[in-house]
């Protein structure tokens, strides 16, 4: 099942078009990355990282930019499991402003030791609340 939430477009966030500037995109969608942990796998995110002393650094990240979402609009986010690996997972990611989807990406995120910043397996324990988020589209 997909994670969603909502944030709102603050002004900080535009550019001087008054939209929302495109690497706040990216921005936005690590934060709903952080926050769908503890939705999807029952672990919050920095837990993760200190406890298990795991990361998910992105490795390939491609978008589509459909159209502009501006100043008090809501930032709709639809992010969902595509693909679950050894140590990959590929996040599927849908922003709307409530009527209309404004942006789609697409990132690979590799499980790492934090330590040694080298690939790991993901912990069953992971994988398989990952699977069960993992959509083929939404």
């Amino acid at each position: 099942m997909a994670f969603t939430a909502t944030r709102r477009v603050d002004f900080p966030m535009l550019d001087k078009a008054g939209i929302m500037y495109y690497p706040n995109y990216w921005d936005m969608a690590h934060r709903f990355f952080e926050e769908s942990w503890l939705d999807i796998c029952g672990v919050c995110y920095p837990d993760i990282l200190d406890e298990w002393k795991l990361g998910f650094p992105a490795v390939s990240n491609e978008c589509k930019f459909l159209a502009p979402l501006r100043y008090g609009e809501n930032i709709h986010c639809t992010l969902w499991v595509s693909s679950v690996g050894n140590s990959s997972i590929t996040w599927e990611y849908s922003f709307s402003n409530g009527e209309t989807e404004v942006w789609r990406a697409t990132v690979v995120t590799v499980c790492v030791d934090m330590d040694t910043l080298q690939p790991e397996p993901l912990p069953d324990s992971l994988k398989e609340d990952l699977l069960a988020c993992a959509e083929t589209e939404v």
